[in-house]
């Protein structure tokens, strides 16, 4: 009897025992809430939880007064969010509160009405997992994907419109994009180097320089540290009327002994080097982080496929490699190249139909020699005088019709310093380079020593000297 007895307590001991480490397990499975983290944009809000692992959550809105409601399973609060900056957002307050079976609610209580939309996203090189709460102002819808009118009875993809230029002599407008931002770190560096800190103090360098040029006028795209989906970047420019569309970022490669500077243009045909594969699916990726999944120039929705059509049949991507050649010559001037002609590459960035578009990646940041200069001042203000003297000479000698430029142009008052170099791009012939330059083509084929007009993609020419005046582009 005694041996049927401790038989029977040793089994409901193990019982026990197995029950209590299944409860422990699952109390070490609950994903824990340690941060809250707020960017304010111009016309949104961010909010993000960093968590320990993965929860399944879900949301609604309640209204009188306006809150917005998150339960999570499995999950617990532990983050300090007394000193949350919530000055500036629709935000009021920040609650939590247990619920059955070890699940929580949290409160976001709101001073007026948004619109919301949450994702979860897995751990990267800086983060664990986060749940991402975007509210969107009540008047402006969800920025990831601009709305474009469908024509009736048509399936031909539209290309989304541009706000009439003002009549008389306008400035020259130039869309200057910061990339990654907010909750997109972008490469990191050694010793604490970000990307996206780098690269907007550039953007702003290259603006002032902009603005203080006659005729020109810079518009940031991202002011602040907040994320902007990809396609909203590219909207943003077209709603300034921007004449050239920058994008500005700071390279990284899993060998740190990568160094240089790179200028890139769209690509539909694929990427001209295996970098540049690599680079483009990089910086497509971030696109993750506004929740609207993984996007690549393989989508044939309406967009994308007017963007690819506009392409091929305007002169978008000859301007985009003219320009983007000019700036990587002038950049240089002041820092080492990785590539000494604009390569090309699928970047969703760039994939505007009507504006003019460029890459610019100013160095290695995971390269240590790089990061150390490209976190001082005085090199982001070298890179932006650089990229200013590029821009400012491609407009000069191509400035759009209407302009200011191009008035002082046509009036004799602007002289055009003549590159004493092209590289040839695709697409171009002899013909058409000697047009852009005002030369003969007979002069242009004796200065290279051709014995005909066939020319090569990346082959350097001498531009003969001539004229200063350059006649624009047909």
């Amino acid at each position: 009897m005694m041996g049927n007895a401790g038989g029977r307590g040793s089994a409901m001991l193990r019982g026990f025992i197995c029950c209590l480490c299944l409860l422990m397990t699952g109390v070490l499975k609950a994903a824990d809430i340690q941060n809250v983290r707020i960017w304010r944009a111009p016309d949104n809000t961010r909010l993000v939880f960093d968590l320990t692992g993965p929860s399944e959550h879900t949301l609604f809105t309640l209204s009188s007064p306006e809150r917005i409601v998150i339960d999570l399973s499995g999950a617990r609060f532990s983050a300090d969010v007394s000193a949350l900056p919530l000055e500036g957002t629709p935000l009021t307050g920040v609650r939590s509160a247990p619920r059955e079976q070890s699940d929580l609610r949290v409160v976001l209580d709101l001073s007026r009405q948004v619109t919301a939309k949450s994702f979860a996203l897995p751990p990267n090189q800086q983060y664990g997992h986060r749940l991402v709460i975007d509210l969107f102002d009540q008047e402006q819808s969800d920025p990831a994907l601009p709305s474009v009118a469908q024509p009736a009875a048509t399936n031909l993809p539209v290309t989304p419109s541009r706000t009439a230029p003002p009549e008389g002599e306008r400035d020259i407008i130039i869309a200057l994009d910061a990339g990654h931002g907010g909750e997109d770190p972008g490469a990191l560096g050694p010793g604490g180097a970000r990307e996206k800190i780098v690269v907007l103090a550039i953007a702003r360098e290259l603006k002032t320089l902009l603005d203080a040029e006659p005729g020109f006028r810079a518009e940031l795209v991202r002011t602040g540290d907040y994320f902007i989906p990809l396609r909203r970047r590219t909207e943003i420019a077209r709603q300034h009327n921007a004449d050239l569309f920058i994008s500005i970022h700071a390279d990284a490669f899993t060998r740190a002994s990568a160094f240089g500077a790179s200028v890139f243009a769209l690509s539909d045909r694929g990427a001209t080097s295996e970098t540049a594969r690599l680079l483009a699916d990089r910086e497509n990726r971030s696109d993750l982080i506004g929740g609207v999944g993984g996007v690549s120039l393989e989508d044939r929705d309406q967009v994308l496929a007017s963007v690819l059509l506009d392409l091929s049949m305007t002169a978008t991507l000859s301007a985009s490699l003219d320009v983007g050649q000019q700036v990587l010559a002038s950049i240089g001037r002041i820092t080492p190249l990785h590539k000494r002609r604009v390569e090309q590459a699928g970047f969703m960035v760039l994939k505007s139909p009507d504006i003019p578009s460029i890459l610019v990646e100013t160095g290695f940041i995971s390269n240590p020699g790089e990061a150390q200069k490209l976190v001082t001042r005085s090199h982001q203000q070298a890179l932006a005088r650089a990229m200013h003297t590029g821009v400012r000479e491609y407009f000069h000698r191509s400035p759009p019709p209407g302009t200011r430029i191009a008035a002082m142009k046509a009036s004799g008052q602007l002289q055009v310093r003549r590159p004493a170099e092209h590289t040839v791009a695709r697409g171009e012939s002899l013909s058409l380079i000697a047009n852009r330059y005002d030369v003969s083509v007979a002069s242009l084929r004796q200065a290279n020593a051709l014995t005909n007009d066939q020319i090569r993609v990346g082959q350097v020419l001498k531009v003969p000297a001539g004229s200063l005046l350059v006649r624009n582009e047909p």
